[in-house]
This record gives C-alpha cells, sequence and structure tokens, in this order.
C-alpha cells in the first residue's frame, strides 16, 4: 500500500504563497512503476524510478520562463492537421492532454485541495494571452504534472462551465511527475481500464467515453 506521507505544505509556492495541502495524497509502491496493470502514485519531491520505459525521469532544467518561449517550443513540435477550434461565446478557450505511456497507462493528476470538485483529472489550463491552444496544453502538462510533453493527436473539444477545453493526446518526452507545480498534489499513472476509477468528476465523462471507444 502506500509508503510516507506528505508533507503538509506543497514544495512548490503559489508566487512567494505557501500552500498547504489539507489532506496529502501519500506515495504508492515503487514496484507498481514497472507493473503495467497497476497505478503508480508519486506525491510532490516524492520518490520515482529513475526511468521508465527507457526515459529517465529528471527535473527538466529548460523550462521557457515567457509566453514567447513556450510558443516557440510548441512551434517546434507542431502538430499538423489539427481541426478549428469551434469556440463558443462566453467560454474561455482552454486546453490540456491525455498523456499515454507506451505500456498503455495515462498520467492524471490530482488538484490541490480538490480545486473545482476534482479528485482526479487530465492536466489542462485556460489559454494565457501570447500562447495558441498546443502551446497552453504544453505548458499546463508541465505545470501541473512535472512532464514535457508532445503533441501526438488531437482527441476532443470539451465545454465546462467557464471554458472550451481542447485537448490534444501525448506521450512523455522529459521531465519527473515527483516535480509536479503547486496546483496538483499528486500525480498517477493509471491502466486505461481503470480510469473509470479515477476520473469522477461529470465533465470528464466525455473523455472517459471517447477514450474507451478508441480502445
Amino acid at each position: 500500500m502506500s509508503t510516507s506521507p506528505a508533507a503538509d505544505f506543497h514544495p512548490k509556492r503559489d508566487a512567494n504563497r505557501l500552500v498547504r495541502i489539507l489532506e496529502p495524497h501519500r506515495n504508492g509502491p515503487l514496484q507498481h512503476w514497472s507493473r503495467a496493470d497497476e497505478v503508480a502514485t508519486v506525491i510532490p519531491g516524492g520518490p520515482v524510478p529513475a526511468e521508465l520505459h527507457g526515459l529517465a525521469f529528471a527535473p527538466w532544467q529548460a523550462v521557457p520562463h515567457t509566453a514567447a518561449g513556450w510558443q516557440q517550443l510548441a512551434d517546434a513540435r507542431r502538430l499538423p492537421d489539427e481541426p478549428p477550434c469551434p469556440g463558443e461565446e462566453g467560454l474561455k478557450p482552454a486546453a490540456g492532454a491525455a498523456v499515454q505511456e507506451p505500456d498503455g497507462r495515462f498520467w492524471l493528476v490530482s488538484p490541490t485541495n480538490r480545486f473545482a470538485g476534482y479528485v482526479n483529472t487530465f492536466p489542462k489550463g485556460r489559454q494565457d494571452e501570447g500562447l495558441d491552444l498546443q502551446a497552453t496544453a504544453i505548458k499546463e502538462v508541465w505545470e501541473e504534472s512535472g512532464l514535457l510533453v508532445e503533441l501526438t493527436g488531437f482527441l476532443m473539444d470539451v465545454r465546462r462551465t467557464e471554458t472550451l477545453t481542447r485537448y490534444y493526446l501525448a506521450r512523455r518526452v522529459g521531465g519527473s511527475p515527483a516535480d509536479m507545480g503547486w496546483e496538483s498534489q499528486a500525480v498517477h499513472l493509471v491502466p486505461r481500464r481503470r480510469l473509470h476509477e479515477f476520473l469522477l468528476h461529470e465533465k470528464d465523462r466525455p473523455l472517459l467515453k471517447r477514450l474507451r471507444e478508441s480502445d
């Protein structure tokens, strides 16, 4: 089962503000990382194996610090043939990604203190000025999961309470889940067949349905 408790405060700060975790997660067993049928869980700064599927876990050192930097990163890994975003009056544009490992498992995050009512979800966030949706997705995945990803395909658009969120499929190319930002209090690697146990929010049901259909 679990091995060690998370600290009461997230090691990453929201600007200069300490972020307290009211109900901390615990690290899962290290052996679960190598088992495709198990859920692997890490808390902020927690232990992870040195690598997974031949790709090292290590904090990303070349993180962009400007919108232009994030956009340049996305442009260098541009996903072709993306359908136009429909847009909808009153909804803000946002983007995220379903990041999949070669063994079929997906990366999910647990928003700190169940922000917006989410126990677990795919990393996502609102589009910032100067970023397109692809750059937004890459930036949000890194901020919430600690992972550097490459987008591999369009998944779907989901209408949420305040946003129209574009989701992409993606693969991990760097980073470490232990390096998650303050918005997440745990990161999980979850088998496709168990996604329904983790994606409990009604706004994630369309994603769960789409991923089931593509299984």
